[in-house]
C-alpha cells in the first residue's frame, strides 16, 4: 500500500505573517487559496514545495477546531499530516483499520473522483491524520487540495526542495507510534533511540515532549541546497537558530542536503 506524504498544515493566529514568514526563509512561492475552508471557520493559503505542499490556516471566526488546537498548544503550530494513497482500496484499509483502533472521523467528504478524511487529532494523539485519494492516483501532480493542476507554475526549487520528515512529540511516543502505525497500516522502525513510520517520501518521527505546549506536530525535516543562506535569512526574522535548524511559527524546521532513505 503506497502512502505518499503530500502536504503539512499548519495552523496559525496570523495567516499573513506565517506564509511571509515562510515563503521569504525558505525561498518558496504561495500557490493556491482554498475559499472552501471558510466552511471551517479558516482562511488558508498553499505554499509548493517541491512536489509537495506546506498549507497555513488560520482561524476567522470564534470557536472553531483550529482556534481551540492554537489554545489548547499554546500559539501556532503543527496541525495536520495529510497524506495520498495510491488507491481507493488502501484509502478504505485505512479507515477500517482506523475504526478498528477507535479512532473517531473528525470529518470526511466524498465527491466521487476525490475522497477525503480526517481523524480526531485526540484520538492520534499528536495532530490530525488525513488521508487522501483521487482518479488521477499522481503522487507528483494532481492534487485536489491545491485546485487540482496549475499549482506547478509556481514551484520553486532554487533553496528548498522537499518535506522529508514529520516529528510527532507525545508523552508516551511509543504508544503514539503504534497507533499511527496501525491505522497506517506501517511497521515502527527504531532508528537512534525514536520509531520512526517510513512512507514512500519522509519518514513520520515520534519522540518525547520536549516542551510545555504538549503533543503535537513539533519539528519538520527539509531537503535545502544550502542551509546557510536560509539560516541567514531566519536570524534576519529574528528565529532563534539551533545548528542546522531554526524556530518559525510554532516549529522546528531542520535543513538536511540529503534525504535519509
Amino acid at each position: 500500500m503506497g502512502i505518499q506524504l503530500r502536504q503539512v498544515c499548519l495552523v496559525a493566529e496570523s495567516l499573513e505573517s506565517v506564509v511571509d514568514g515562510l515563503t521569504k526563509i525558505l525561498d518558496l512561492n504561495s500557490c493556491f487559496i482554498d475559499p472552501g475552508v471558510a466552511q471551517f471557520g479558516l482562511e488558508n493559503n498553499l505554499i509548493a514545495i517541491g512536489k509537495n505542499f506546506l498549507e497555513v490556516v488560520a482561524p476567522i471566526e470564534k470557536k472553531t477546531a483550529a482556534g481551540r488546537f492554537l489554545d489548547r498548544r499554546k500559539g501556532d503550530g503543527g496541525y495536520m499530516v495529510i497524506v495520498q494513497m495510491d488507491s481507493e482500496e488502501g484509502f478504505s484499509q485505512v479507515k477500517q483499520n482506523a475504526r478498528g483502533e477507535g479512532v473517531r472521523v473528525a470529518w470526511e467528504i466524498d465527491i466521487g473522483s476525490w475522497k477525503n478524511c480526517q481523524f480526531h487529532p485526540k484520538d492520534m494523539e499528536a495532530a490530525f491524520l488525513e488521508i487522501e485519494v483521487d482518479d488521477f492516483n499522481d503522487f507528483e501532480g494532481y492534487w485536489h487540495p491545491a485546485g487540482g493542476i496549475g499549482w506547478e507554475n509556481y514551484v520553486k526549487e532554487d533553496t528548498t526542495l522537499d518535506i522529508i520528515g514529520v516529528e510527532l512529540q507525545s508523552e508516551f511516543p511509543s504508544k503514539t507510534a503504534i497507533r499511527w502505525g496501525r491505522v497506517l497500516g506501517k511497521s515502527p522502525h527504531p532508528v537512534r533511540g525514536n520509531l520512526e513510520l517510513h512512507l514512500n517520501n519522509s519518514i513520520v518521527r515520534f519522540v518525547q515532549l520536549s516542551d510545555e505546549r504538549g503533543a503535537g506536530l513539533s519539528a519538520l525535516d527539509l531537503l535545502v541546497v544550502d542551509p546557510r543562506e536560509i539560516l541567514k535569512r531566519a536570524l534576519e526574522k529574528g528565529c532563534f537558530i539551533e545548528g542546522n535548524a531554526f524556530q518559525f511559527g510554532g516549529v522546528l524546521w531542520r535543513l538536511h542536503t540529503r534525504r535519509f532513505f
